[in-house]
């Protein structure tokens, strides 16, 4: 009996979308390459390929998730045979593939992804964190890149606004002096009861939860979670102490009431658009969930 499938691509459309999918991500492994063969770092765009894990040349593969026929592929004209079933007809990727050792990733991601999107965003942390990852320190992440403020200033601006930090990933990275003035004392067990959708790295966020479905969920989806990634990390990056006008960026003073209000405002921004991309993404998630026979 051949394996059912809900959607049928001729070999035009799926190529088409492959091209397509391929020229959207290209020129940002290419510029990545690029700076990495001569030695050049970047203080924004190199979180994106190093905090998160992401090879380029897995980002350059292209999946239409489970359960479209790839009408007149082969298996020898892609890179993820084991996961794709040859038929007459072309190439399927049944959902029941799924490994079953990564069962349990996909129900924490689901119980946390259905966490977050049930509570109330928070738009009151003025993206302190990277301000806490270099307060009372002579040490800072990215020592190639001057601050743009005295590390007294630095000081005066965490100390008078308080940290109101909700993501253990970016917690995880204070300085010890700024630890203990977090309003939370955050843990990797209890993540769940403190990320929510306000927050710039639980967006970012995304792009992980996205990527690691692949192949089983659409490269577009994976496209559209790095997109919104890079937009969350400029904003992340314009609000921290760095001084990134060398790279074409802009700061947003949170030190003064107008930057606050700025960051805020786009944080809102920010928040509006993961919502869609989030729903969608754990709708991937239950739904290879529901299909994998244990």
């Amino acid at each position: 009996m051949e394996p059912v499938y809900a959607l049928s691509l001729t070999r035009e459309a799926w190529e088409y979308r492959r091209t397509a999918y391929l020229s959207r991500i290209r020129p940002w492994i290419e510029d990545r390459l690029d700076r990495s063969g001569r030695g050049i770092k970047h203080p924004v765009y190199d979180f994106l390929f190093e905090y998160y894990s992401y090879r380029p040349s897995r980002l350059l593969s292209w999946s239409p998730g489970v359960g479209v026929l790839l009408e007149g592929a082969r298996l020898s004209g892609m890179k993820w045979d084991k996961s794709f079933l040859e038929i007459p007809n072309g190439l399927l990727l049944n959902a029941n593939t799924f490994p079953r050792n990564r069962i349990q990733h996909l129900d924490q991601t689901i119980d946390l992804l259905k966490r977050v999107a049930s509570r109330e965003p928070y738009h009151g942390c003025f993206g302190l964190h990277e301000w806490a990852m270099v307060y009372r320190t002579p040490d800072r992440r990215h020592s190639r890149t001057p601050l743009r403020l005295s590390t007294e200033c630095i000081a005066g601006v965490v100390e008078g606004q308080g940290l109101r930090c909700t993501h253990f990933d970016a917690f995880r990275f204070f300085t010890a002096a700024a630890i203990p003035l977090n309003r939370t004392q955050l843990t990797r067990r209890a993540m769940g009861d403190h990320e929510q959708a306000g927050c710039i790295h639980a967006t970012m966020d995304l792009y992980r939860y996205a990527y690691m479905l692949f192949p089983y969920i659409e490269s577009e989806l994976i496209a559209a979670a790095f997109e919104l990634a890079v937009e969350a990390r400029v904003i992340d990056m314009r609000a921290s102490p760095y001084d990134l006008k060398a790279y074409g960026f802009d700061p947003i003073e949170i030190e003064t009431r107008e930057g606050r209000e700025e960051y805020a405002t786009l944080q809102q921004e920010l928040t509006k658009k993961s919502v869609t991309l989030r729903q969608t993404i754990l709708e991937r998630y239950e739904m290879i969930r529901g299909s994998v026979r244990v």
